[in-house]
């Protein structure tokens, strides 16, 4: 458990580093389904006074701290309900801009190129609004609940899309382990700006072909990828 708090501590410092997240904003967590625990970031404490035994063990069954003296982010529960309905080892949450700015628009990061679909097979989807009774009672658990519906409606793998936009608030984002949780919330920044870039541009906004898409995230992801080194 000591190895997984180290690395949920180094993937919250991460997510600093790569500059999507100002004062307390975002966190990160990580899963051992095995022990049936997931580490995240404590609430309200600033980045820099971050350590890894202020890293709060909260149960996935129960969805209460077990380890730690400091209280859970405030999103916790969010992460609680994408671990129950997603096989995923990390989450990350950020209010990074563009893909904020989408969020609040209710527009989802449309998968206009090659660069999108090396990550995201298709596009970055957007949560319908939370009902007021989802928000007044249980906001955050509505949270990830609303997420989870989404890829169901929506029939979405969540490996193969794993990042979605919470209307009027802002990215998810999950991986195999925190580390590519993430490295996925980089990379829908990245794919953020050049879709909020490309709809002020004048000309097409034709969609890539579907076999465009399908060849450049199947060469990197999948039992028949042939991008990178072997082993």
């Amino acid at each position: 458990m000591k190895a997984l708090r180290e690395r949920v501590y180094e993937a919250n410092l991460a997510l600093v580093d790569s500059g999507l997240v100002l004062d307390t904003f975002g966190n990160v967590s990580g899963v051992d389904r095995n022990a049936g625990i997931f580490y995240i970031k404590p609430s309200g404490v600033p980045y820099p006074e971050l350590s890894p035994e202020n890293m709060v063990g909260v149960s996935l069954e129960t969805g209460e701290p077990v380890e730690g003296d400091l209280r859970p982010s405030s999103d916790t529960p969010t992460h609680l309900e994408l671990y129950r309905a997603f096989p995923c080892g990390g989450i990350a949450h950020t209010h990074s801009r563009a893909a904020t700015t989408l969020a609040q628009a209710r527009l989802p990061v449309r998968c206009l190129g090659t660069t999108h679909a090396d990550y995201f097979r298709g596009d970055v989807p957007v949560t319908r609004n939370l009902r007021p009774e989802e928000i007044q009672a249980d906001y955050e658990r509505n949270t990830g609940l609303v997420i989870a519906e989404t890829f169901q409606e929506k029939e979405i793998p969540p490996g193969e899309i794993p990042a979605v936009l919470v209307a009027n608030h802002g990215p998810f984002t999950w991986g195999t382990d925190p580390a590519e949780a993430v490295k996925h919330s980089v990379i829908l920044e990245f794919v953020a700006r050049m879709d909020v870039d490309l709809r002020s541009l004048p000309g097409s906004q034709e969609r890539p072909s579907r076999t465009l898409v399908d060849k450049h995230f199947l060469r990197k992801h999948g039992s028949d990828a042939y991008y990178g080194q072997r082993g």
